[in-house]
């Protein structure tokens, strides 16, 4: 992994233990070195520990975005109040930091999210009728998207959108509400796994005034704001197990209720979720209901990985080195025949997402350069042919050894390996052993119970 710069604004020199042991850089500033700091140098997301003298959590937010307005900020403040952190989520905190043995993941995902965000913001410049141009490519997996698209975007249907990190399911989500009548509406998006079950279901259905401690005034939540429109629910796989019931009831009701109002209040959006997990092993699992899986799952959009879609990879970077030229107000830079050739070759394991990446860091180091060759591209291009362990690696004893015990060894290491390189995505693990996903978690799956019968 990439080192990532990670700004941690904090009274007390102290960072999370996670930190110390991450592959990220934690940098401890006091609040007035770090904003010296944010004035010339970047990073990939900030911290703010409060509490903190003479600062309150509003004020040091907008200072950090005065001079890094790209940057994802998250706070850790046990002692914030609910309205507090509705109100903070609402100027554009990505999120709020609990336990320290989850600090790496929370903000990985802040990172994530506001990736999404800007390109999402990037392409918002096409016109409403032609949302098949945020679908850049011409493979048959991308015109399939576009298909189904076409389909149903004029429709009610819930639809939901799955498929790695990266794909582009929120711009698929995007599509969804431009092509159809809706796109008047309002365009409501939420991030279900960054905040805690309390402050997501506020967050979703809003509040009346004296509903809890801080709540001062009342305030609509998504699915109201979302009327007549579009709600985007992403990440729904980490949605709490008991706000799933409720989600599951406004879907099949179509009305809620804000948090201490006995009032009911007609749900006219249009949902459209999105995960990066596979729903049916957590429904397994007992992580997510099964009815709210089928009553999501109306209409399933699969966003293919970009590995899957090579044929599209030259269209998009020269798409991205378009964008970026005209964001950055510099003369358009083209990619050549062997550049090109180079990241067709790659796998891309971040997919669309990290393509983007690779684009603008080649667009930024180039210089003045009119042309990016393959130089400008340093990613590692994977061999062709397969890697096959040497024979002498697993030698026989004099006293033999158990065949099938160590065939079953061999075999989960190798399944362990691919689902640690592609942080537990089955799919993905299964693409990369050229194997189907089913078959790979009946491996998985039989694997595990031999190792509890021994």
């Amino acid at each position: 992994m990439d080192a990532k710069r990670v700004l941690w604004i904090s009274a007390s020199p102290q960072t999370p233990s996670e930190g110390r042991n991450s592959p990220w850089s934690f940098e401890y500033r006091p609040p007035d070195r770090a904003i010296d700091q944010l004035r010339h140098t970047h990073y990939d997301a900030a911290v703010l520990d409060f509490p903190m003298p003479d600062w309150l959590p509003d004020d040091l937010f907008e200072e950090v975005q005065r001079f890094a307005p790209t940057t994802p900020v998250l706070i850790r403040d046990p002692q914030a109040k609910v309205s507090d952190a509705v109100r903070l989520v609402r100027l554009g905190v990505c999120g709020f930091l609990d336990a320290d043995d989850r600090v790496y993941e929370q903000i990985s995902r802040a990172i994530e999210e506001r990736s999404s965000r800007d390109l999402v913001r990037l392409v918002e410049h096409v016109a409403r009728e032609d949302w098949e141009d945020l679908l850049v490519g011409d493979s048959p997996e991308i015109r399939q998207v576009a298909h189904l698209i076409r389909m149903v975007g004029g429709r009610r249907a819930t639809v939901l959108i799955t498929g790695e990190t990266g794909t582009g399911k929120e711009i698929a989500a995007r599509a969804l509400h431009l092509a159809g009548p809706r796109r008047r509406g309002p365009w409501v998006a939420v991030n279900c796994s960054a905040l805690p079950e309390n402050l997501l279901e506020d967050e979703l259905f809003g509040h009346v005034r004296g509903a809890f401690t801080g709540a001062i005034q009342a305030r609509a939540g998504r699915f109201e704001q979302a009327q007549g429109g579009t709600l985007f629910l992403d990440e729904i796989g980490d949605m709490p197990l008991e706000l799933q019931a409720k989600l599951l009831r406004v879907l099949q009701e179509r009305e809620f209720q804000r948090l201490g109002s006995s009032e009911t209040i007609r749900a006219d959006a249009r949902v459209v979720a999105a995960t990066n997990c596979d729903l049916t092993d957590r429904v397994r699992e007992g992580r997510f209901r099964e009815d709210l899986y089928y009553r999501l799952n109306v209409v399933p959009i699969q966003m293919p990985p970009l590995r899957q879609r090579r044929s599209d990879i030259s269209l998009l970077a020269r798409y991205f080195v378009d964008k970026i030229c005209r964001i950055e107000e510099i003369p358009v830079k083209s990619i050549s025949l062997e550049a090109a050739d180079r990241l067709c070759s790659y796998s891309w394991p971040g997919n669309v997402r990290q393509l983007e990446n690779a684009v603008e860091m080649a667009t930024a180091l180039s210089g003045e350069r009119p042309v990016l060759g393959p130089g400008d591209f340093p990613m590692p291009v994977p061999a062709r042919t397969p890697v096959l362990p040497e024979a002498h690696l697993i030698a026989v004893p004099d006293g033999g050894l158990d065949y099938a015990q160590t065939l079953a060894w061999i075999e989960r290491s190798i399944l362990d390996q691919a689902l640690q390189k592609t942080g537990g995505n089955k799919q993905a693990a299964a693409d990369m052993l050229h194997l189907k996903r089913t078959t790979l978690s009946a491996k998985v799956k039989s694997l595990e119970s031999l190792a509890a019968s021994n």
